[in-house]
Order: C-alpha cells, then structure tokens, then sequence
C-alpha cells in the first residue's frame, strides 16, 4: 500500500508524458501497480481537515466558566501575577486545580516584549563590581580548592581588576573595591553592584536596608552604589557577564599546579587582557583607552592602606571587645562602655569614650591580644588574692594550647604547689613577652619538665 505522496508522483510522471514503463523504473513500482494508480482519480491537492468541529478535542476545562472573570481582570490589571487570579477566582466559585486557570491566563495574558536597553558608559561614569567562586583542581597535589574572587571593571575602557578573597564578608568586599580603585588610579562617578547579602541587608520595593560598613565606605569615598534590580536581567547581564568573563577565559581554559601558580597567572592574566589583548566588546586594548578615562576618575581621599572599617562594639565585663573572634584588651575603667573598632588592614583600634587601645590586627599568639599596662590595670582591678592568682593563670592561659598543656602538667605535678609556678611565670610573661614563653613552655613540654624554674633556666639559655 503506497501513501498519498507515493500515488499523487505517479500522476505527476504520466502527466509529464513517461510511459507506465518509465515510471515503473523511476519509481521503483512494479507496472501493474503503476497501471492501476494511473487509472485512477489524482487526488486533490489539499486535503480537509481531519476534525472539522470547532469544538476542541477532549473535556471542556473546568476553567472555562472562569474566562471572563479572568480576561476582565487581566484588561483592568495586565501585570497582575498569575497566582492573584487563581485566589480571584477561587473566590468567585472556582474549585479546579491552579494549572488549568494558569494555562488559562497564559492565553488570555497580552504578552508584553521590553527592549533591551544596553547599559554602555562614558569615561569615568560607571564601573562593575561582583564576587565569584569557581572550584579548582591543582594538577601538583591532586587537591580541589574554592576559590573565591571579587572582580571588578571599568565600564568604558573595560580595564579589568581581579582579587582573590578569603571569603564574600564585608571587609573582602571592601578591601577588594578599594584596591580596584587603587589599581584603576581613581574613582567613577557610579559604582554598579549586584544584590548580595553583603551590601543588601533587605530590599522591598524601593527602600534599600544597606550595609552600614559598606555604606560609610560609599559616604567616605563620595562613590554612588547602584543597585541591579531583581529579576532585571538586561540590568544585570553585564554584572553577570563579568564574573563569566573571568571564570571561562582564565578558571576553566587553565591549569595550575598550585595557589602560588594559580596567583602567579592571575596576575600575568591580567597584564594580558589589560595591556595586549583587544577587548571583544570594545575592539580596543584596555591600556588604549585608560588614560583617557583615568582623566575623568577622581582621586581617593583616603588610601586604601591607611582606611578603618567601622564596627560598633560595647566592652565586655572582662574589658575585653571582640571581633571574628579576636578578643582585644581595654582598660578595667571601660567596662560596659559602647564604642567603635576601627578595623585597619594590620591593626586595630577601639575607641569607648575617652578610652583608646591599639592592638595588632592579629595576636602573636593565641586569639587575645593584652596591651601590657592593661595587665596591670586589671591586676589592680581584681579584689582578693584568689581572683588575681586566676587572673594572672588566665593570662597565662590566653597564650595558646601549649600553655594549657604545660600548665595542665603542673597543676596535676604540683597539686599544692602550683600556684608559685603560676606567679613566677607570670613575671616571666611581663619580661619576656608572651611569644618567646610559649616557646620555652613548649620546649619544657617536650622534655617532660613540668616546673616553672625549667621555664626559666630555658628562657636565659636563649637568652
């Protein structure tokens, strides 16, 4: 049996005037079969539909009764989310499931189509700035790291800058920016940011909760942040696209033996892209086009290095304020006073009133860091000769492990005894400081040598 095509090329080949043998021959027919379709009726060039009611196939939808109650409120109210009329109309009556009203407003629904508006810059007007991770394979140990990445990019010149975080907090974001800035040799009027946590606290509508760290930062440094709004993509597109570009053209085309590599070639990577590549979207060279926007940059009022973050903080009833778990000494009189830490790349100070300490931004050891006269000042502080034998004890303590555990000896060595041990390497702690007596209760550790004297003899042999 041969289908309608197969029939109605017969009819076309004996009206082109072939003989029922060349027709056999052309089609692969035998004659007989191609005698018989001849002596027949061609069949009309279309054919009628298969179904011609206008009704469709199958049930009526239970939401058809709805239509009018939905098409109504659609001409009144076109952007009305789907889920609203489906609690419309169950209001109204309606007792069916939300996927027949949903395929029901999808037809009733006038699609609106937005243009994509190109977001293209002037010199000096805006720049780009996202945080990224990407898992990476080292080939030298076989061991897979998260990196995390805060990219930043000129909009006009496309001169790029990318940094390597610890993580996605607030000081990465800042310190990341602020070296962008440093690197681009000043700062564009806008500064262009996606949403995340680290800049948005929370967002409805057009009232924005900022980050009050990231928000002195803006203030300090006169920049305007300019927020991508949800769900945007032809606002977000080019924030996005900059963590891809970064991501597919070095991450994912490279291999790296290890974090030293991976640095080494992020850094030759953008000398690259920066200075000798062309850019796709501009067809120019970065480093053409830099000195003509650095022009237009304007200069940072404070440098990056010398730039505190703030943090509210309220010293603790030890004297103590903390900060990522860092625990930095202030003066017994500050207690429960509130205060700022002003958080430095290498250091921090904490102001409460009248009261001023500055610390290393990290301990020598341990996570506390005592400022010396503060030692005494609690000292002084504490009432009873118990509480200051704790004291000092605790002092000794904040060291690190190798001071519990050297103490943890003595204590169960000299049951009776050990509170002199105590004393005398407490005035070891005042004389030699807190990095050179861990290491000589370390070594007495090691040798078994539970005793502050050995302590002592070990911190005059390195002397």
């Amino acid at each position: 049996m041969y289908d309608s095509m197969k029939r109605h090329e017969v009819h076309v080949l004996k009206k082109a005037g072939l003989t029922l043998d060349a027709i056999a021959r052309t089609t692969g027919m035998s004659r007989r079969t191609v005698a018989r379709i001849a002596r027949r009726t061609p069949e009309p060039a279309e054919s009628p539909p298969l179904v011609t009611s206008e009704r469709p196939v199958g049930r009526p939808s239970c939401s058809d009764p709805y239509a009018g109650l939905v098409r109504k409120t659609l001409e009144a109210e076109p952007d009305l989310p789907t889920v609203e009329l489906l609690h419309r109309a169950r209001n109204a009556g309606y007792a069916g499931g939300k996927t027949a009203l949903y395929a029901l407003a999808a037809s009733l629904r006038t699609g609106t189509v937005s243009p994509i508006v190109r977001f293209e810059g002037l010199a000096g007007e805006f720049s780009q700035h996202d945080f990224g991770q990407v898992d990476v394979r080292y080939y030298g140990t076989g061991e897979t790291e998260r990196i995390h990445f805060f990219a930043s990019r000129l909009k006009w010149s496309r001169w790029s800058h990318v940094a390597l975080v610890p993580d996605e907090r607030v000081e990465s974001l800042v310190r990341s920016l602020l070296s962008a800035y440093e690197d681009f040799q000043g700062i564009p009027l806008v500064s262009v940011f996606d949403n995340p946590k680290t800049i948005v606290l929370s967002r409805e509508g057009s009232r924005i909760e900022w980050n009050p760290t990231f928000a002195q930062v803006m203030v300090d440094y006169r920049v305007a942040a300019e927020l991508c709004t949800p769900a945007m993509a032809n606002q977000k597109g080019s924030v996005e696209n900059l963590v891809k570009w970064v991501k597919g053209s070095f991450f994912k085309v490279r291999r790296f033996f290890d974090r030293a590599d991976l640095e080494r070639q992020l850094a030759e990577w953008l000398r690259e892209v920066n200075e000798r590549r062309p850019s796709r979207a501009t067809k120019i060279i970065p480093a053409a086009r830099i000195a003509e926007e650095r022009a237009r940059l304007r200069g940072l009022a404070i440098p990056p290095a010398e730039y505190p973050l703030r943090f509210p903080v309220t010293v603790g009833p030890t004297a103590f304020v903390e900060h990522r778990g860092v625990r930095y000494s202030m003066p017994p009189a500050s207690i429960g006073m509130p205060g700022t830490l002003f958080l430095y790349p290498d250091r921090v100070r904490v102001v409460a009133r009248h009261h001023v300490a500055e610390h290393p931004r990290v301990p020598e050891t341990g996570n506390t860091s005592w400022r010396p006269e503060h030692r005494a000042q609690m000292l002084a502080a504490v009432s009873g000769e118990r509480g200051r034998l704790y004291l000092k004890r605790q002092q000794i303590l904040e060291l690190g492990p190798g001071a519990e555990a050297f103490l943890t000896e003595v204590v169960h060595a000299r049951p009776w005894g050990w509170k002199g041990d105590v004393e005398t390497l407490y005035v070891l702690l005042g004389t030699h400081g807190g990095v050179r007596l861990l290491a000589a209760m370390r070594e007495a550790l090691g040798r078994r040598l539970y005793g502050a004297e050995y302590v002592s003899d070990l911190l005059q042999e390195t002397a």
